[in-house]
């Protein structure tokens, strides 16, 4: 053979080798990477056209899979969507939110726990199917919170959250205003798209998950954190005389701090009055002598300043704030729920459910159990502790004031016959105005757990915006009915 003949020949092997080499490459180590992309259409048209697996709460189907006689086969289909969405989210061709996108893999049955049900379909050459997911959802508590949030009228924003103290199961997540889901999933991807836009556009931003997703001040729900981290210090009890009086100018300022109810006595008062009627001027310098480090290791302590919600229970969440490094004038306007405290009412839920669980905080949770697409459970859901935030002892001082605070304060629309509850009014101001130059109206808020001495609910109510006049915006008014209907729809439930 002569020479450029034997070289064109070792050119050719050397090509016929690379292209193996590749081939390997592509078809076995890089495989997966590839099968993953974003980009596959292939894929993502295999996947979207699976038998998706059920969304489910207190064993009602709220969102499925139904066969079409389009190219996907299968149509993904919500039951009481406008209810649900904020927890569901959608699903549709290249995206998904909620629940749907933090357990997608299950649900399109590609999870490494399904392994055995494709098997078996594939042996018996059937379609994958996706497994099941049921969430720790109380039916009766969601359509509580959503008909009470619901009829404080059309243009209402806000959210309403309940959580199981004991365990950290969430019961109840409603955001208003809501979408509709199914919508957003459906086969015509123009008019779906279409409704996406319009829903962005609006100003009640209905795509948004107010629950989990919205941080604003908190207002003196947030003195029950204040009052915690008094009793910490070991120097307060629910009977000790704290400061009082119509008025208190903060430390190194020369800003007053005022109360919205003249309850506050003159001088000293008791805490149980102090809380009962929201003293601001109370709380102020009750946060001072807390001190800024005192306060923000509390509020850690029920989840201030972290991620708490895991990935696949829910995707994304704000995280609320307490900042260090503030000096004595920040730290009072903190301590009634003011200055740079901001908090999700997903955040606000678990400091009440703290406080009912004797100082003892669990990590929220939302999926109760994952199942196999014939309902056989396979993943139960679990309770983790997130912290002690405070002693057993401070937690039952402060139910102490939360409970004269419904007996006779401020939160007495909280009360039910016959139970024992424990509850916080707060109305925050927004300290932002309207392109007009208006004052925006203030926040109303509300957290209650009960029965005080064993909870079994703890809720948080937040209304961001509502159709009323300024001086009718209090979370008592606002937030207390709504929060009594979460709490008996859930005692009823439980016998």
């Amino acid at each position: 053979m002569n020479k450029p003949i034997r070289t064109v020949s070792i050119f050719c092997l050397l090509l016929f080798l690379a292209l193996a080499l590749n081939a390997t490459y592509l078809q076995y180590y890089h495989a997966s990477a590839l099968n993953d992309r974003v980009g596959n259409g292939r894929v993502a048209t295999a996947t979207f056209a699976r038998d998706r697996g059920a969304i489910l709460a207190g064993g009602q189907v709220i969102a499925e899979s139904v066969k079409t006689k389009d190219q996907y086969k299968f149509q993904r289909k919500y039951r009481l969507p406008f209810m649900y969405a904020p927890v569901t989210g959608w699903y549709t061709f290249g995206n998904e939110t909620g629940v749907e996108r933090a357990q997608n893999s299950f649900l399109s049955g590609e999870d490494d726990r399904l392994f055995v049900n494709r098997l078996v379909d594939l042996v018996n050459g059937t379609a994958t199917k996706g497994g099941n997911v049921v969430l720790t959802i109380n039916p009766a508590a969601q359509k509580a919170a959503f008909d009470g949030l619901s009829a404080l009228g059309r243009d209402v924003q806000g959210a309403v959250v309940a959580i199981e103290p004991s365990t950290g199961k969430i019961l109840a997540m409603v955001s208003l205003p809501t979408y509709d889901p199914n919508k957003l999933a459906d086969h015509d991807f123009k008019a779906a798209s279409a409704y996406a836009t319009r829903m962005s556009r609006l100003p009640g931003d209905p795509l948004l998950n107010r629950a989990v997703q919205t941080t604003l001040p908190p207002g003196s729900t947030f003195k029950t954190v204040t009052a915690s981290a008094a009793m910490q210090t070991g120097r307060y009890t629910a009977n000790t005389l704290v400061p009082g009086g119509p008025s208190y100018r903060l430390p190194g300022s020369t800003k007053v701090v005022h109360n919205e109810i003249p309850n506050c006595g003159t001088t000293k008062i008791p805490f149980t009055q102090a809380m009962a009627f929201s003293c601001n001027t109370s709380f102020a310098p009750i946060a001072v002598d807390v001190g800024s480090t005192g306060m923000r290791k509390t509020a850690d302590g029920f989840g201030f300043n972290q991620l708490y919600l895991e990935d696949n229970q829910y995707p994304t969440q704000a995280v609320s704030l307490y900042p260090s490094g503030l000096d004595e004038a920040q730290t009072a306007l903190t301590g009634f729920g003011q200055g740079s405290v901001t908090a999700t009412p997903l955040q606000m839920a678990m400091v009440a459910a703290g406080i009912g669980n004797r100082g003892v905080v669990m990590r929220p949770y939302l999926i109760d159990e994952l199942q196999s697409p014939s309902q056989e459970p396979l993943v139960p859901g679990h309770s983790e502790e997130l912290s002690q935030a405070i002693s057993a002892n401070s937690a039952a001082e402060v139910t102490r004031l939360m409970v004269a605070t419904v007996q006779e304060g401020t939160a007495q629309q909280a009360a039910i016959p016959g139970v024992t509850v424990a509850g916080k009014t707060g109305t925050a101001e927004s300290g932002r105005t309207n392109p007009d130059g208006s004052e925006v109206p203030p926040y109303a808020w509300f957290v209650s757990f009960a029965p005080a001495a064993s909870a079994k609910v703890a809720v948080a109510v937040m209304i961001q915006h509502v159709d009323r006049p300024t001086n009718e915006i209090a979370g008592g008014a606002l937030g207390g009915p709504i929060a009594k209907q979460v709490m008996e729809a859930v005692l009823r439930s439980n016998g």
